[in-house]
């Protein structure tokens, strides 16, 4: 109850404050929370990150009350944290897809982004399967593209970028020794979005030598990067066996997030993230499944 509690505590924060310059830390500390883990639960809990909340709520109430007064845009724009009415103008089209001139008009249409409130219902009374485990150094080999919002949310990306480097995957998949496993590093989570790496684990002699003609030569190799994974403890869940695993994972993280988490003993440590994909083929197609690999940390 700690934590719903104090998440609501956390929103009445943000909303009594919502013209000020928002401090995370502070934010954070009413929800009983440091302010990396507030923003990583945040963020998988409701699909977008603390920002993007903030920004949102204050482009929607601007909204309002350029509706419904005669306030000057330039006093609106300074009221929700905008230093110019340039900026203000960009951000206000993005959200509302109208200018903070027009939505002065009648029958301009805007959009309204409400607050979030708690709901206390009954969750759990099932079992979840879990391990803990003492994960070791890891050196991956992969390449990256940064994209905003939370993991996993912006599906959109992560498809393209797939999509779109099909010769990369069977480079490394070759190289690994394996077609059936790949992962998936999630790093660098802060409120502007996340570095995301599709990688393989090669062989020493493979990792060390991508350079060498016998290998990939210096051209492909500079298309990759080694992401040294340092000693970390993960709580380790599998999705359900299906065909699709890619379209369950998201589920797995909110049940996580909001029935796991709260009654381990654990909270999230600032470390990268895993997925492992075991992408089967042929009669096992329908056993496929994923792992997300949880960073965790002891609650003190």
């Amino acid at each position: 109850m700690d934590w719903i509690s104090g998440l609501g505590k956390a929103i009445d924060y943000i909303e009594n404050h919502i013209t000020d310059d928002i401090d995370y830390e502070l934010v954070a500390k009413e929800a009983f929370s440091s302010s990396y883990h507030f923003q990583r639960v945040f963020g998988i809990l409701c699909g977008y990150t603390l920002g993007e909340y903030i920004r949102q709520r204050r482009l929607s109430l601007a909204g309002a009350e350029l509706a419904g007064g005669k306030c000057k845009v330039i006093d609106i724009a300074l009221k929700y944290g905008y230093d110019s009415p340039d900026s203000f103008t960009k951000a206000f089209r993005a959200f509302h897809g109208i200018t903070p001139s027009q939505a002065r008009s009648d029958g301009s249409m805007l959009k309204s982004f409400s607050r979030l409130s708690i709901k206390i219902s009954l969750e759990g009374g099932k079992t979840m399967d879990y391990k803990i485990i003492e994960k070791g150094e890891m050196i991956l080999t992969g390449y990256k593209r940064h994209f905003d919002g939370v993991p996993g949310e912006r599906e959109d990306q992560e498809f393209d970028m797939y999509v779109n480097t099909r010769p990369l995957q069977y480079m490394l998949k070759a190289l690994s020794g394996s077609i059936e496993t790949d992962y998936n590093v999630i790093t660098n989570i802060n409120d502007d979005g996340y570095d995301f790496y599709i990688a393989s684990e090669l062989p020493k002699a493979y990792r060390e030598n991508l350079h060498k003609t016998s290998v990939l030569g210096e051209e492909f190799a500079k298309c990759f990067e080694h992401i040294t994974i340092s000693s970390q403890t993960y709580a380790v869940f599998e999705t359900e066996r299906c065909s699709y695993p890619t379209t369950i994972f998201l589920d797995l993280r909110k049940k996580i997030a909001n029935e796991w988490l709260p009654n381990s003993g654990y909270r999230l440590a600032n470390a990268p993230e895993l997925v492992v994909t075991h992408w089967f083929r042929g009669e096992k197609s329908n056993q496929r499944y994923r792992e997300l690999w949880i960073p965790i940390e002891k609650i003190k």
